[in-house]
């Protein structure tokens, strides 16, 4: 087995184990500050849009090229050491571009949340998506927390398994500052818009595939957790473009069709209204255990996708 593909499976096992702990300084932190530099150093001068949306590819390009020489350097670096050296910062490394353990410790908090108050229930939310949730009713906040897993297992679990695979820790690392970069830039507001287009369309090229063997899995996975596997291929065919982002409506409407609610449809950003097209049949009202079946679905495609790429890379 290749070196890069043992190191993803401990890394994910790490993550299954562990988790990201609070105590840990996550590179993605170091990679946030650089991110805050540039992007400072970008708008100096209050330049017009044209020349911000140039710097912004510089931005955009300089983030996810000195993601990856770093994590490079660092493991030439260990390999003066030896291949044990190597071979653990290689698993470490392939831990921090995943995130299922705490993705489904986030959502089953806001199941735990819910039983204590909806209003309990905003606050928890409001840690895991980027909508207001201020006025957020109970059925609002479960649909939030499944779509936010739903979309997350695609960039957060899915993705980097696949880049990692691809090209080990410094592909895996450069699609994680791809993924922060949209996570802090790439809105389409007033702040953002020309300082972070090019940070918004890079991460959907990164996750184009990804999203789309996400719902595959998902629908597959259905089937043996006793959900709705027709429904979710049925919901899959007609609804993954009822989205405005060209990837997140195919694991979210994998999802709506597997548990058998609806998501989707118009939520509040930063004090506007953002329209969406609903996702999925209003086939009946969310319930707190969905959270937990949604969490289910997604380690049972996560392991899906690890066992695929186990297979292809002992071929």
């Amino acid at each position: 087995m290749p070196t890069h593909i043992a190191a993803l499976l401990v890394g994910a096992l790490i993550d299954l184990v562990v988790g990201d702990p609070e105590w840990f300084y996550h590179p993605v932190r170091l990679i946030g500050k650089y991110i805050s530099f540039a992007e400072r150093r970008a708008k100096r001068g209050n330049p017009p849009s044209q020349v911000l949306r140039r710097r912004a590819v510089f931005v955009a390009c300089s983030t996810v090229l000195l993601a990856a020489a770093a994590t490079w350097g660092l493991l030439a670096l260990l390999g003066l050491w030896g291949f044990w050296p190597r071979f653990a910062g290689m698993s470490l490394i392939s831990w921090t571009c995943l995130s299922a353990r705490n993705l489904a410790d986030e959502a089953e908090g806001v199941r735990r949340a819910l039983e204590e108050s909806v209003e309990a229930g905003r606050a928890r939310v409001a840690r895991i998506v980027g909508r207001d949730t201020q006025r957020l009713t109970r059925r609002e906040i479960l649909c939030a927390t499944i779509e936010t897993v739903a979309e997350n297992l695609s960039d957060g679990v899915i993705s980097p398994m696949l880049w990692l695979a691809l090209g080990g820790p410094v592909l895996g690392m450069a699609f994680k500052a791809a993924s922060t970069l949209d996570s802090m830039i790439g809105y389409l507001d007033d702040r953002y818009r020309d300082v972070g287009w090019f940070a918004a369309r890079a991460d959907d090229a990164w996750n184009f595939l990804p999203a789309r063997i996400t719902a595959l899995l998902m629908c597959l996975c259905a089937f043996p957790l006793g959900l709705d596997g027709r429904g979710a291929f049925r919901i899959l065919r007609r609804d993954h473009a009822n989205h405005l982002s060209p990837n997140c409506g195919w694991p979210e409407s994998a999802a709506a069709g597997a548990l058998g609610v609806r998501l989707g449809g118009d939520h509040e950003y930063f004090g506007k209204l953002v329209h969406k097209p609903a996702i999925g049949d209003d086939r009946r009202v969310p319930e707190g255990r969905d959270i937990r079946r949604m969490n289910l679905l997604m380690f049972a495609s996560a392991g899906a996708m690890l066992a695929l790429i186990t297979v292809v890379a002992l071929v």
